[in-house]
């Protein structure tokens, strides 16, 4: 096999390939002879088809064949005589597999970027510190009562975060409009369900009350013949309810999984699962944090392969998410839509693989069996649980990613300055603003760093 490799870009590679015809007739002669003791012909008793008529039917398919499967083994070959990583799919090109002549091809490929890291010493993190007071126990307990209220109908005018059930009808420059008109409908006056105005329209009213409400479609609104126009709806209102929360007394102690104890078992509970979301929200702000200036330090160029890759696995995502199930085909969404975000999911599998393998990371075998064990606990039988993740190696792998992640964003804060900034609970918790395509996902193809020990 003779290979040259060609550098034609700072990433791409041109790799020409040749494998010697007698090579390729050798494994074209010993696929016709399997063949020929295979195929059934009329006319010819099993096994006994002629040679020359066994070449006339299969020889070109099983010619292409061949071709095929020495094009595979032979890039591969190629790849490790030149020591070489393609980032993707390489593109076959001018393809020769002429009968008794050398099968030649040309593969074109993009490889892995070198990555210089950048000075973890220069980045700076805040890091939330908060308590679990009194106060947001209390506070807890009243969104959950909030969460579980149930309506009971009353005999008053309706006021807000009262729910009505009404019938409408809409008009624009005195035409009912597509869409505008609805029977025994239930609003939550308050809720903004309904366009600006509407659900301010029904304050005050009593079952039986018949009204006109005047207003105007956003001009953003999103049926565009609608959109800024002066509207007026026609209501009736059948019902007033209010809005009854349930008791904090044993019962509601039930629905959570407290079944002794009384008030202070059930605090201690809210207290032990709020402590576990304020510990998530944290570190997930210091992770945010140390992605971005990863990606601020780290100058990386990056491969339209993997670019691609990524684009094409998150329109396979929004599919799923929006339960589009095999009746939508991905590639009809716009590449542009998801460009930015694979961009930075990629561009961050690189730099943390690039970590892994510049500072010899392994994923620490306790921090994986504690990782595993903190997930069973809320499983009945977490021994069951345990045992799948460590006889599953794809599973197993995941975890061991996972926790080799938090080991990079370890080191990293090892060497950067973290200053601790004390804050309520409720703001600790609360989601930093951050831009639209921010996502601290890593693509799976720039951050394939590890192998089934989760070394890099």
């Amino acid at each position: 096999m003779q290979v040259t490799l060609e550098t034609t870009s700072s990433l791409e590679r041109k790799m020409r390939i040749s494998v010697p015809a007698e090579q390729v007739e050798t494994k074209v002669a010993a696929k016709l002879k399997q063949a020929a003791g295979q195929v059934r012909i009329n006319g010819f008793r099993p096994g006994k088809v002629p040679m020359r008529e066994v070449k006339r039917r299969f020889g070109e398919g099983i010619r292409q064949e061949v071709s095929s499967e020495l094009m595979q083994s032979s890039f591969s070959e190629a790849l490790q005589q030149e020591a070489v990583a393609p980032a993707g799919t390489p593109q076959i090109e001018e393809v020769s597999m002429e009968a008794g002549r050398d099968l030649e091809f040309t593969a074109v490929f993009e490889v892995f970027p070198e990555i210089v890291l950048g000075d973890f010493s220069s980045l700076s993190v805040e890091k939330p510190v908060a308590e679990i007071a009194e106060a947001d126990i209390t506070l807890m307990i009243e969104k959950l009562q909030t969460q579980r209220v149930e309506y009971v109908e009353v005999d008053r005018v309706s006021q807000a975060e009262d729910k009505v059930n009404v019938d409408f009808e809409g008009s624009v420059d005195g035409e009912v409009f597509e869409g505008g008109q609805a029977t025994g409908n239930d609003i939550i006056l308050g809720s903004g369900s309904m366009i600006p105005g509407f659900e301010e329209g029904l304050i005050g009213c009593r079952a039986g009350d018949e009204k006109e409400i005047s207003l105007s479609f956003p001009e953003t609104y999103q049926a565009e013949n609608l959109a800024g126009k002066a509207a007026v709806f026609k209501v009736k209102v059948h019902k007033v309810l209010a809005a009854e929360k349930p008791a904090v007394d044993e019962e509601f102690f039930k629905l959570f999984g407290v079944e002794e104890g009384g008030l202070d078992a059930f605090k201690a509970e809210l207290s032990t699962n709020m402590g576990t979301e304020l510990e998530s929200a944290v570190k997930n702000k210091v992770k945010t944090q140390v992605m971005d200036g990863l990606l601020a330090t780290t100058e990386v160029e990056l491969p339209k392969a993997l670019i691609s890759a990524e684009i094409d696995r998150m329109r396979k995502e929004a599919v799923q998410q929006f339960g589009g199930g095999d009746s939508i085909d991905p590639s009809v969404l716009p590449a542009e839509m998801f460009e930015k975000q694979a961009q930075r999911r990629v561009k961050l599998g690189l730099i943390m693989n690039a970590i892994v393998d510049q500072m010899a990371l392994k994923a620490d075998d306790t921090r994986v069996k504690e990782a595993i064990e903190s997930m069973a606990k809320s499983y009945e039988e977490p021994e069951q649980v345990i045992n799948y993740y460590y006889n599953n190696e794809q599973q197993l792998n995941q975890i061991q990613n996972m926790v080799l992640e938090e080991q990079v964003i370890d080191t990293i804060l090892e060497k950067a300055t973290v200053v601790e900034m004390t804050m309520s609970y409720d703001d600790a918790i609360k989601p930093a603003p951050s831009p639209a395509i921010a996502d601290d996902s890593v693509s799976d193809e720039a951050a394939s760093a590890t192998n089934e020990d989760g070394q890099a």
